[in-house]
């Protein structure tokens, strides 16, 4: 990180920030659960309960069983646009509930 009196991007300056007081693991939560939603849409968010990141596994759970076994069939893909809507490898495996 640089001094005070250096010249640095914000965003530098975020990530920075972010980084230095362990954040990353929270924001990755609150950005995976909205991702989650919007890349899934309304009808599925509708029967989303819970989405919670642990590590690299995305555990959620879920109210309907038959939804949960339609998804399942695409767990990898979701996956793959998951980890594309948040720029980075966030999950590794999708554990549906």
């Amino acid at each position: 990180m640089p001094r005070k009196d250096e010249e640095q991007k914000l965003g530098d300056a975020l990530k920075g920030f972010i980084k230095a007081h362990g954040l990353q693991k929270g924001l990755d939560q609150v950005n995976i659960s909205e991702a989650w939603a919007e890349i899934m849409g309304p009808g599925v968010a509708g029967y989303t309960r819970k989405v919670r990141l642990s590590g690299g596994t995305l555990r959620v759970d879920l109210t309907s069983s038959v939804l949960r076994e339609e998804l399942s069939l695409g767990n990898r893909k979701i996956v793959e646009m998951l980890n594309a809507r948040m720029g980075r490898e966030v999950v590794d495996q999708l554990i549906l509930q």
